[in-house]
């Protein structure tokens, strides 16, 4: 079987790790775990991804049909709100365009909001321009250089999307739903901010 192709991220083209780094972050080699709550842990077998709103096609997909979609790698950097930038990951999953291939999105669709398995009482959820969402540097991702990755970092299935902060790609990601209006999720209305570009340190605020 052929290795995924790989989509290098334009943020890793800038040159060396000072031009890649962001305002105000701090190059780590670890992975940091920062997470409000409790972990959740998913078996795969557990796991879904309902994709659903303005589309034509509503999409329900559990691991298997998942695994089964075409794979891409993506080389990145990360950068976390929390001021830490971790360089040269590669990701691998279903390329977020692949995905929305699948549901067609309608015209007046503008913004994805993420949901996630947080707390069983509540959905946790993010919100990014459809824009972006569909970069082609972007998926959902089961695998982090080469090992899947870890339920303290989003596994079975984190979403990433590296040209914004990092906590714009949801953790154990169960839904995908498209919008016309842009709607606050989690920590947007804990104050943090509703686009969250790493570059103009879009941190906190509307």
């Amino acid at each position: 079987m052929s290795s995924p192709p790989t989509i290098i991220s334009p943020d890793t083209l800038r040159g060396s790790p000072r031009d890649r780094t962001p305002p105000g972050q701090q190059l780590t080699a670890k992975w940091p775990v920062l997470h409000y709550g409790q972990v959740p842990v998913i078996e795969p077998s557990a796991w879904s991804l309902r994709i659903w709103g303005l589309v034509e096609c509503e999409v329900t997909l559990d691991f298997a049909r998942f695994e089964a979609l075409p794979k891409v790698n993506v080389k990145c950097d990360i950068h976390c709100v929390t001021h830490w930038s971790r360089l040269d990951n590669t990701f691998t999953g279903v390329a977020m365009k692949t995905l929305l291939d699948l549901a067609k999105p309608l015209p007046r669709a503008k913004f994805a909001i993420q949901h996630a398995a947080s707390d069983p009482d509540e959905d946790w959820t993010t919100n990014v321009p459809l824009a972006e969402f569909a970069g082609e540097d972007c998926l959902l991702a089961t695998h982090h250089d080469g090992r899947p990755i870890e339920a303290e970092h989003g596994g079975p299935v984190r979403a990433v999307v590296p040209r914004l902060y990092f906590w714009k790609g949801a953790k154990w990601i169960s839904g995908i739903e498209l919008t016309d209006k842009d709607r606050p999720g989690f920590w947007e209305v804990n104050g943090y901010h509703m686009h969250g570009n790493p570059w103009t340190e879009e941190r906190f605020g509307w």
